[in-house]
């Protein structure tokens, strides 16, 4: 049998409404200062815990509020401090592009150069820069520190660029003393993580130390003469008796790059006085 129900807390509940219906309706009828007086007394005994509770949860709520604006404040300087460095560093290189810009004495446009998530990029870059803006097919790309490589497909409103690194690559280049001359290409000792060009054709007599600089020689009609392209860091192989390859260094790291200059227009002017002579490669 089922057990008969406990009716003594239906009893209790039911006399507490009623005292509570009778103290309610005394207060609504009692004189004012009498009604205070009472609720005041009900406040500070029978509805104290109660507020208590309330005003726990009141604080309760308004530390979860600041725990929040903590936390975002916290994660946005976590932001700020992660991104500072690349900031700076991409201030630096704006400051001494705006730098070439002021020294360069032939017609250039400025471009930002768009990455692309490929297996290409830093073999051909995209420029924001196109024929609206005077670019034109085999114009040499220029960074601060040197030769960044030449545009090849151009539209209106944006152009593409081989650097250094594309295989096809070659430019006619001398060292800065002008006492040796060659061709410089891509090495086949390159390697991802340190990218390196060749100084080809070089008279076997002929010694270059390392730490040379090697810049465009004018010749071909594509570059002008100076551009720095990079340093010599040894020899790369040698035919004896006739000719000794050098390893290059180069200035300029293609994936890097944010901002570049064009060289438009006719290039028969020497640049080299346009480029800090201590530039160092860019890592």
């Amino acid at each position: 049998m089922l057990p008969a129900p406990d009716r003594s807390h239906t009893r209790r509940d039911t006399a507490l409404f009623l005292i509570c219906t009778i103290i309610s309706g005394a207060l609504l009828f009692a004189p004012a200062a009498r009604a205070d007086a009472l609720a005041s007394f009900v406040r500070g005994t029978v509805l104290l815990p109660l507020v208590w509770l309330q005003e726990r949860a009141e604080e309760g709520k308004a530390s979860r509020s600041r725990l929040r604006a903590l936390r975002a404040q916290r994660d946005s300087l976590a932001t700020v401090v992660q991104t500072q460095p690349v900031l700076e560093g991409e201030n630096a290189r704006l400051r001494q592009l705006f730098g070439l810009r002021e020294r360069l004495s032939t017609p250039f446009v400025a471009a930002e150069v768009m990455h692309q998530a490929q297996a290409t990029d830093g073999l051909t870059l995209l420029l924001s820069s196109g024929s609206s803006e005077g670019v034109a097919q085999f114009q040499p790309v220029i960074a601060p520190e040197g030769l960044v490589g030449v545009t090849r497909a151009v539209e209106r409103r944006t152009s593409s660029a081989t650097t250094w690194a594309h295989p096809e690559f070659r430019a006619s280049a001398f060292t800065q003393d002008g006492s040796v001359a060659g061709i410089v290409a891509p090495s086949s000792q390159a390697s991802s993580q340190e990218p390196l060009l060749e100084l080809r054709g070089v008279p076997y007599r002929d010694s270059v130390p390392p730490g040379t600089l090697v810049l465009t020689s004018g010749l071909g009609g594509v570059y002008p003469k100076g551009i720095p392209i990079g340093t010599v860091s040894g020899v790369a192989r040698e035919t004896a008796g006739w000719e000794r390859v050098y390893l290059v260094r180069p200035m300029v790291n293609p994936g890097a790059v944010s901002h570049v200059l064009i060289l438009i227009g006719a290039l028969r002017r020497p640049v080299s006085d346009a480029f800090v002579p201590d530039s160092a490669p860019d890592g």
